[in-house]
């Protein structure tokens, strides 16, 4: 059965049926499709392009034909059909007859799998936001179990300054949480009725579009039948919108493989997040953390991929478009996966706070500490950077911290040592409450925003509950 055979005689090639269709993807739409038609036909015979019994009888067939695939998971085993538009037709005339061809009557599947798609994506958006939002909760369940924890920080992936613990888990609370908002957007682009636009230029029949937006959970009416049956730009956004939640994703999972090495050992993985060696038998291997890394990679290609494809379309739809599906179901389920398992991840996360606060004593991370010190006594930075620096040439030489030097020692590369600036040098906790500022890693400022992120939080979980 094909929806377009009249103008064509005789059959496709069978190689190229095989190259072209798109039933082993779309089929995803199926609950989408049968959901837009039996509105489509209700809007139709409103606009009495349909008889009442003919809406009657397409709607309890469609309506059946949702309750056989509720029922069946695996309904699409062994089927076939050029897409799961065709199918549904077809199967469709099975239990209706005749009056099944009527299906189509001023619509284009140009417009149907554009509504299925802001459906599907807008469905997709709130699964990943609800993914999301565990990762929030572990991230900030943790931070408040660790709120006074005192770690390195870094850059360059060098010893920085002192942190807290909390104050980095935020860190990525930010992150995670700017993901959300972005979610938000896609679903609100999204949010928008393609149907009625037909194949390009509208339709001639008096279809309410305005009723059947409110039918079909559409906040509005799309302006434009040219555009918006070629438009995937809510496809694109989606995409990119996991491609960064993905990036985020890969550089947390980057530092837990770092901080999990038995070099650093300031974290440890649960058991159930991890996986052994086939040879060495005392590998513990933060797998999840790299696939989701890998996966990173993969979800990114697949955007850029698309991209690529749309750069060159003429309005309206090009069958380049079919392309969208597999890179759209693809960074969907890879991220919301990935998600989910970094939820995990963290809330079952072992944490060793000894070993990150005796870390702080390497690297001079308090030496800003006695720069900023000496800049209070009058000390011109640029004057007080030059001393501190040399201070910690010497020290690193010799092989020592700065809690090793003797006054004496500190006196030769900073002329005003004293014992206010060996406290400054030695307390990465000291270091860590000075800066006290909106933002900062003090635990007074930590604790707000630790109190924000709570309350984001729990604005979100009632968003889903």
């Amino acid at each position: 059965m094909k929806l377009w055979g009249g103008r064509f005689s005789g059959r496709s090639d069978p190689q190229f049926e095989k190259f072209s269709e798109s039933f082993s993807l779309d089929q995803r739409f199926i609950l989408y499709d049968l959901r837009v038609n039996l509105a489509y036909v209700k809007s139709l015979g409103r606009a009495r392009a349909l008889r009442p019994r003919e809406v009657a009888r397409l709607s309890s067939g469609l309506a059946a034909l949702g309750r056989e695939v509720g029922r069946n998971p695996h309904w699409a085993r062994g089927q076939s059909a050029e897409d799961v538009h065709t199918w549904v037709e077809r199967e469709l005339e099975r239990r209706v007859g005749e009056v099944a061809r009527k299906l189509r009557t001023g619509r284009s599947r140009n417009d149907l799998v554009a509504t299925e798609t802001r459906l599907y994506l807008k469905d997709a958006t709130l699964g990943l936001e609800r993914a999301l939002v565990e990762m929030l909760a572990a991230l900030s369940g943790q931070a408040r179990r660790h709120q006074a924890v005192v770690m390195p920080g870094f850059t360059h992936l060098q010893p920085a300054q002192p942190i807290l613990f909390s104050h980095y888990l935020l860190a990525y609370f930010e992150m995670f949480r700017r993901d959300v908002t972005r979610l938000e957007d896609c679903h609100a682009r999204a949010d928008e009725l393609p149907m009625g636009a037909g194949a390009l230029a509208g339709t001639t029949f008096a279809v309410d579009r305005e009723r059947l937006a409110r039918d079909l959970g559409f906040a509005r009416v799309a302006r434009n039948s040219l555009d918006v049956t070629s438009d995937r730009d809510p496809v694109a956004e989606l995409m990119f919108a996991c491609s960064l939640c993905m990036v985020h994703l890969s550089r947390w999972a980057e530092d837990l493989i770092i901080y999990g090495s038995p070099a650093f050992g300031f974290v440890e993985l649960a058991d159930a997040y991890a996986t052994g060696s086939s040879l060495m038998p005392q590998k513990k291997n933060a797998d999840s953390l790299e696939l989701i890394r890998g996966r990173a990679g993969t979800v990114l290609g697949r955007l850029t991929g698309f991209l690529a494809t749309l750069k060159g379309l003429p309005l309206a739809y090009d069958r380049d478009l079919q392309e969208d599906k597999a890179a759209l179901f693809a960074a969907a389920d890879t991220t919301g996966e990935a998600v989910t398992i970094a939820a995990r991840v963290v809330s079952t996360l072992s944490i060793h706070p000894e070993r990150m606060k005796a870390a702080t004593q390497l690297g001079f991370l308090t030496a800003t500490d006695l720069a900023d010190e000496l800049v209070r006594r009058g000390v011109p930075f640029a004057e007080a950077h030059e001393q501190v620096g040399k201070l910690v040439r010497y020290a690193a030489d010799a092989g020592k911290t700065f809690a090793d030097l003797t006054p004496a020692e500190a006196s030769k590369w900073i002329p005003a040592w004293d014992s206010k600036l060996r406290a400054a040098a030695v307390s990465p906790e000291a270091s860590v409450r000075r800066r006290n500022v909106t933002g900062g890693t003090a635990p007074r400022q930590v604790a707000r925003q630790l109190a924000a992120a709570e309350r984001t939080l729990a604005q979100l979980q009632r968003k889903f509950h």
